[in-house]
């Protein structure tokens, strides 16, 4: 194995499908910062110019701008690869985990950590394919575990539900304390 290399060995580009796609929404982002710098900084009349609190957002921003630029152009020279769409058919998939995880965060203060937990894991088992009735019973044995570690062992402050204040006094103190 040779450890010389040649300039253009060392910047040789491997491009993946959906490479223009990403250029194209990083110089966009990109230009969106740059053109919010002006009003969500400000410049003092006094003080050196590199103390400024507009100086180094408007370095890195310009930085930014010009790395997703040179990234663009690389990537509209480049020859073309097939599978744009499913690169970005991949990128649409993996953000709806988040949107599971926005969902989740936002029922806990209503139905309540375990409640909510134990819905997810078997909704989300359901979703990922395991649909018997071993592997639903397991998701919902790790969820209690799970509810169990975080509020009970580590004693992790969560909101409570809405749901407990309708228990009555004696279990609703019990759920808001360990569940």
């Amino acid at each position: 194995m040779s450890r010389v290399k040649t300039l253009q060995s060392l910047f040789k580009r491997y491009r993946r499908p959906g490479d223009i796609v990403f250029a194209v929404v990083v110089f966009a982002f990109t230009l969106l910062l740059l053109s919010q710098l002006f009003e969500q900084t400000a410049y003092q009349s006094r003080g050196k110019f590199v103390a400024q609190p507009r100086f180094w957002p408007a370095v890195s921003l310009i930085g930014m701008t010009g790395f997703a630029a040179f990234h663009l152009i690389g990537s509209a020279l480049s020859e073309r690869i097939y599978g744009r769409w499913g690169a970005i058919w991949n990128w649409i998939k993996s953000v709806e985990y988040a949107v599971w995880f926005i969902a989740y965060a936002a029922s806990v203060p209503y139905a309540g950590y375990l409640p909510t937990t134990v819905i997810f894991a078997v909704l989300l088992s359901l979703r990922a394919g395991y649909r018997s009735g071993k592997m639903i019973g397991i998701a919902v044995v790790c969820s209690i575990a799970v509810v169990l570690l975080f509020k009970t062992i580590l004693k992790v402050n969560l909101p409570a539900g809405q749901i407990y204040n309708a228990l009555p006094d004696g279990l609703r103190q019990i759920m808001l304390t360990y569940f």
